[in-house]
């Protein structure tokens, strides 16, 4: 956690940015092409200082990065920093996440390392109080001049502290967002974290109810018993870990989001190997990290395990599941790269989404490898049946 660092020259090249000047130059870079940004820095020189046109075409291309996250238009408002874009969480997580605090009753919530102030705009958003600390002075600058660009600076106080400083006891909620990136990369030690997930799991028992954000491949083990652990994925991508306190202790829950489907564990034992049925079913990663395939297959009334160590689920019937992709499966043969490529050509496919798990050969080494030519399009799933090599083929359906 450290000290809090003085201000330097890049707090002041950021605050240059804040001026009329600044955010004129800023605004004129939106659609720019990093391609070319030697040019343009070159033009831009010749009518404002180089200092400021260097700081101007480095937020420019945050702006570029942070679209995906926060979209369009709260990104080319909002104001980042390198390490802050990095590990920003995406905006529908925090809406997501902000949420959950207001349904809990939440009005005024303690946000330690903020960063650059994402999760805390959702927070506002959702109407609560926030009290943004970081312990960086740029990151701080940062955080306060997106809270007004946004219009939520009545809401949103930013402290810069060190947060093992900071008094949450009048707070209805603490939300702790560790640094889980060094200097050699991320990290995958949780007592390795700024600050170490041992101080942050304390200072969440101490309120009412709070929020640990995690790294997704926590160990189970590692979770503490009073803890609930939410994985969440978007898109079917999984983002993140949450460790909730003051919620249900124990609990393991998968959310996907963009629909906000939930799923909660019900401790079930795994499910058992069962024989190749008509339809495979893909369970969302969130199900998988939070050990929830048990779940899925119960949901299925005839779903098992494809093999002991794979989590894909069969069955014979196609039942709607709002946690597993489902495919029809109109072959089910040994892994053979010869024979493979035969029925590709043969069914005149052109078009193949390929998938792979518990097999060691690469997608897209495959695809090279079967030229692909035609009209038609499928699945090819590489995986182990009852421990053997195996190739499924199929195409995607909804019950």
């Amino acid at each position: 956690m450290g000290h809090v660092p003085a201000p330097n020259a890049a707090t002041d090249a950021f605050t240059a940015l804040l001026t009329d000047e600044g955010r004129r130059l800023l605004d004129g870079l939106r659609d720019y092409d990093p391609a070319r940004e030697l040019a343009t820095a070159t033009r831009l020189r010749r009518e404002h200082p180089a200092e400021l046109v260097s700081a101007a075409l480095g937020q420019a291309r945050l702006r570029q990065r942070a679209v995906a996250k926060f979209g369009a238009e709260d990104a080319y408002r909002m104001f980042f920093t390198p390490h802050g874009v990095e590990q920003a969480t995406r905006a529908s997580v925090a809406l997501h996440r902000a949420r959950r605090f207001e349904a809990l009753g939440v009005r005024r919530l303690a946000d330690l390392c903020c960063g650059n102030g994402g999760d805390a705009i959702a927070l506002a958003r959702a109407g609560i109080s926030v009290l943004a600390v970081d312990r960086d002075p740029l990151t701080c600058e940062v955080a306060r001049a997106n809270a007004e660009a946004l219009g939520l600076s009545d809401l949103i106080e930013v402290r810069c502290a060190d947060v093992a400083d900071v008094d949450t006891s009048t707070y209805d909620a603490v939300f702790v967002d560790p640094a889980r990136r060094g200097g050699r990369g991320r990290i995958f030690d949780p007592e390795a974290y700024s600050p170490p997930l041992s101080w942050a799991v304390e200072a969440a028992r101490k309120a009412p109810h709070a929020a640990l954000k995690i790294a997704p491949g926590v160990p189970h083990e590692a979770i503490p018993e009073d803890a609930e652990a939410e994985w969440i994925s978007d898109g079917g991508d999984v983002k993140e870990a949450v460790l909730w306190f003051g919620t249900e202790p124990g609990a393991r829950r998968a959310t996907l989001l963009p629909s906000g489907a939930s799923l909660v564990g019900q401790g079930l034992p795994d499910p058992s190997v069962r024989p190749m049925g008509r339809y495979l079913y893909e369970p969302d990663g969130a199900v998988i990290r939070a050990h929830l395939v048990a779940d899925v297959a119960a949901e299925l009334g005839d779903g098992g395990l494809v093999d002991e160590t794979i989590a894909y689920v069969t069955s014979d019937g196609l039942r709607d599941s709002a946690y597993a992709t489902a495919y029809e499966i109109t072959d089910v043969l040994p892994f053979n790269l010869k024979r493979l490529k035969a029925i590709v050509r043969e069914r005149g496919i052109g078009v193949a989404v390929i998938k792979k798990r518990g097999s060691a050969v690469e997608p897209e080494e495959l695809r090279k490898k079967l030229k692909l030519e035609g009209a038609n399009s499928c699945v090819i799933v590489l995986t182990r049946v009852a421990g053997a090599p195996t190739m499924l083929l199929g195409h995607p359906v909804q019950a």
